[in-house]
């Protein structure tokens, strides 16, 4: 008997994260077929997409808020859909605030068994979201090692399968130097690799603040580059952004290249940097992985932001941080998300070896942690939503 597995995915990291979950389907169920919402790299493993993915990518309470309705409606369409296509499995990817919609109403009116994909963070707010979880979905797939037991406690089996990042190529030596060759970047140049998102409310807020943090780094090292590796949804407001400024900025637009292309493209990248500016997030993980010491820097919806600081439960939001225990990357978020703060971090990172080596020593230990040279992450989730539907 075939296996049909429905999918949803709402942004670009859980689109990642279903793709590589799909390939280890594949793997292991060559008869598996796929239906649901995702992006252009679940789209490579073989999903026909219901509606873009694109209409999900919102973040924050009151982001969310204009948009609620026709989200709401999205809701009420993929659940209804579900429960007609009757799949072997329903597995909700990252997105909770659509997701746990979808599973809750899919539970409601079926015994369709119910998979997410990346643990809710309790140990970082809200910590009864997995009691509240456990109601409608059945089984959860964990990408960090210390998440599985807040999710038993609650009462929901989980499965830690590791993080699809460690798994991901970095670039070589040659591929490095030939990135600089490429942009007629010096050797001796320092590069700063500038990352503000995937989302158009992440580049509105975040660019008016990278674009002086830039300005001062630059006074300070005259040499420095700075590189844009800019996500395909909001490249063209990136380059706009990037018109404005008063010095150059290497856009690297993906708009038109084949998938490898653009990926090989900001692996490069990524390799060639001497430390990165980014936005919070699983970036961070990336950037770990090709050892590129970094800054974080992230501010949000003046009441999201309100609302976010009165429930968290921790003094980071830096994965590597988190993962690695410890507080190597500095971070500037919400009212410490301004360029007097920012720039002078960078500065330092690009200056001071000791920090550079113990961001180096973080990332070495958090990629460990995550399943790096173990078996790949998406197969291992694969392992364990088949062993839960089988069970």
């Amino acid at each position: 008997m075939s296996l049909t597995v429905f999918l949803v995915a709402g942004e670009p990291s859980g689109d990642r994260l279903g793709a590589a979950l799909m390939a280890g389907l594949k793997t292991l169920r060559p008869d598996v077929t796929f239906m649901g919402i995702g992006g252009s790299e679940m789209q490579a493993e073989g999903l026909t997409s219901m509606f873009p993915m694109s209409e999900l990518s919102v973040m924050g309470i009151a982001e969310i808020l204009p948009r609620l309705m026709p989200l709401l409606a999205r809701v009420r369409e993929t659940a209804a859909t579900i429960v007609a296509k009757s799949p072997n499995v329903l597995i909700t990817i990252d997105s909770p605030d659509f997701c746990l919609r979808v599973a809750r109403k899919v539970k409601a009116v079926s015994d369709i068994p119910t998979v997410h994909y990346v643990a809710p963070t309790v140990w970082a707010w809200r910590p009864k979201r997995a009691q509240k979880m456990a109601r409608s979905i059945d089984h959860v797939l964990a990408l960090f090692p210390f998440e599985p037991p807040y999710m038993t406690d609650a009462g929901v089996s989980c499965d830690f399968v590791g993080h699809p990042v460690t798994t991901e190529p970095v670039a070589d030596v040659a591929e490095r130097a030939e990135f600089r060759a490429q942009y007629a970047i010096a050797q001796t140049d320092p590069v700063v690799l500038v990352l503000p998102g995937s989302r158009g409310g992440e580049i509105s807020r975040l660019m008016p603040v990278f674009g002086p943090s830039l300005q001062r780094v630059r006074e300070q090292v005259p040499g420095a580059q700075f590189v844009i590796p800019a996500a395909e949804p909001v490249a063209q407001a990136v380059m706009e952004w990037a018109a404005t400024l008063p010095f150059v900025v290497h856009i690297l637009d993906p708009r038109g290249m084949e998938r490898d292309q653009a990926a090989a493209q900001k692996r490069a990248a990524f390799g060639a940097a001497d430390v990165a500016l980014a936005a919070s997030g699983t970036v961070s993980l990336e950037l770990a992985a090709s050892g590129t010491p970094m800054v974080i820097a992230y501010d949000m919806n003046w009441l999201t932001r309100r609302l976010i600081a009165a429930m968290l439960r921790v003094d980071t939001v830096t994965l590597v941080n988190l993962v690695s225990d410890t507080r190597v990357v500095p971070e500037f978020l919400a009212e410490d998300c301004v360029p007097e703060k920012i720039a002078p971090a960078i500065v330092a990172l690009l200056t001071d070896p000791a920090a550079q080596a113990a961001q180096h020593q973080a990332a070495e230990l958090t990629m460990k942690l995550l399943g790096r040279d173990a078996e790949p992450p998406g197969l291992r989730a694969a392992r364990s939503v088949l062993a839960k539907i089988n069970a």
